[in-house]
């Protein structure tokens, strides 16, 4: 069933983005590709999606995004400002007008009582527009964590990409 749910919101955004004429970058850490492997799972994705940004270490979101590295010593991965960085960076650093972000604790380890597991940072940039952002803290383990993360970032994908 969730594999059919992450289809049809795959499906959506992609149909959405190109009516729009769109392009779209994710930037993504606990989610490790996810999100951009269930866009191109589908088939003529690629005039759609431009590209992905993989960055599990805080060197690969300061290399690939340029988050600040203060930004991250200060505030953690996992937070809001380096979500919001991360967003924009994708945008940045592609030919996208919509870029969304992930950076969380998917688990089993690594939470703590500030910043449990399942804490999951999200932020959408579109070009033109204030960036977006929210976190949100999902149940389960470690596989459940990251599909209901790529499942919420379609979403606020295709709510950003408005009507």
């Amino acid at each position: 069933m969730a594999s059919e749910l992450l289809t049809m919101r795959a499906t959506q955004l992609l149909q959405k983005a190109r009516d729009k004429q769109f392009k779209i970058a994710t930037a993504e850490s606990c989610t490790g590709g996810l999100i951009i492997g269930a866009l191109t799972d589908i088939a003529g994705s690629s005039d759609v999606v431009d590209r992905g940004f993989i960055t599990y270490s805080n060197a690969a979101k300061t290399q690939m995004l340029g988050v600040d590295a203060v930004l991250i010593a200060t505030h953690g991965a996992v937070s809001d400002p380096v979500a919001r960085a991360m967003a924009q960076g994708a945008l940045d650093r592609s030919d996208a007008q919509l870029a969304i972000a992930v950076t969380g604790i998917a688990g089993p380890s690594g939470g703590t009582a500030e910043k449990p597991v399942g804490l999951v940072h999200f932020a959408c940039a579109r070009q033109g527009t204030d960036l977006v952002s929210e976190h949100h803290l999902f149940s389960g383990d470690r596989a459940s964590v990251r599909e209901q993360t790529v499942l919420l970032a379609l979403m606020l994908l295709l709510q950003r990409i408005g009507n």
